[in-house]
């Protein structure tokens, strides 16, 4: 049995969704395809499909295997291309993870900028705020925001994004000013929902002048999402501290004011992350190289 042809057929046909769609799209009939992978199945000992009369769902097992077998055909072809002194071509599918609010607000415009210069790349884009298993889940590179990154991945740290104080004009009306982080208790606060620091606001001086200083600031709303977190300080329902590109815009344009300018938190830290691995498909090399020069050029971001 020609294992890579079988191995081709069971990753197309997973794919395509049946059997005889990548049979019609080998040229071969269907009986043929079938019979690799089950030869394939018999030389791993395992099933790779659950089979219906209409439909393919992979086992445990064939997940699994189908994230092994396109490295593996990728590597392979790439091996064949440097042997007869070709150059890759940067095609295929990219699959990209991020959290919700700084992929819809940032990492989405980033991504058609990168689809215009590379026609023959698709991109798949999934958004999310939970830590996701690149390998289990088969993502070439996630943009995460902060200090703490899953395991077995490689994290290239790209960017940066000052947090600060900001408000809406209206709920600062009518209170007493703000003149030192210790003013804050008096105030109340939108934050996330899942912060380890909870209701504790650190700041520090621009300048760097003296120690930083915390303070707890009541929460009386919690959210697990930065966009709602946005749009309730924008609402006015409260204070919040925030990293620049959440909020950038609406600092522009008056639609929020920075509190305490003087002063700011330990900014968040933007990583590119990707898979522990030795090989990576050249999409996934250009991919990354490009996010890591553009996305500290946009509002709210500096380098890292």
């Amino acid at each position: 049995m020609d294992t890579l042809q079988a191995m081709r057929a069971f990753v197309r046909a997973t794919e395509l969704g049946t059997l005889s769609a990548a049979a019609r799209e080998a040229g071969i009939g269907q009986p043929t395809l079938s019979k690799w992978v089950a030869g394939l199945e018999r030389q791993l000992g395992v099933r790779l499909f659950e089979r219906s009369t209409t439909t393919l769902a992979l086992t445990e097992q064939g997940r699994r295997f189908y994230q092994h077998a396109t490295r593996v055909l990728e590597e392979y072809g790439e091996a064949v291309a440097d042997a007869r002194g070709l150059t890759e071509k940067p095609q295929g599918l990219l699959r990209v993870n991020s959290a919700l609010a700084v992929g819809e607000l940032r990492l989405n415009g980033l991504v058609h900028e990168f689809m215009a210069q590379y026609p023959d790349i698709e991109v798949e884009l999934i958004l999310n705020d939970r830590y996701v298993d690149l390998v289990e889940e088969g993502m070439d590179v996630a943009l995460r925001l902060g200090t703490t990154l899953p395991p077995h991945a490689v994290a290239r740290r790209i960017a940066h994004s000052p947090r600060y104080l900001v408000a809406a004009p209206a709920y600062l009306q009518g209170r007493p000013a703000i003149r030192a982080p210790t003013d804050l208790a008096a105030c109340r606060q939108v934050r996330f929902a899942w912060l380890g620091s909870g209701d504790t606001i650190e700041l520090g001086r621009l300048d760097g002048a003296g120690a930083a200083q915390a303070v707890q600031v009541p929460s009386r709303y919690r959210v697990n999402s930065a966009l709602a977190v946005r749009e309730s300080i924008m609402l006015g329902a409260g204070l919040g501290l925030v990293p620049a590109w959440l909020v950038h815009d609406m600092v522009a344009d008056g639609r929020l004011l920075r509190v305490l300018p003087d002063w700011q938190a330990a900014p968040q830290q933007a990583h590119l992350l990707y898979p522990s691995r030795r090989y990576q498909p050249l999409r996934a090399r250009l991919f990354i190289d490009f996010v890591a020069r553009r996305l500290p050029t946009l509002p709210g971001f500096a380098a890292a």
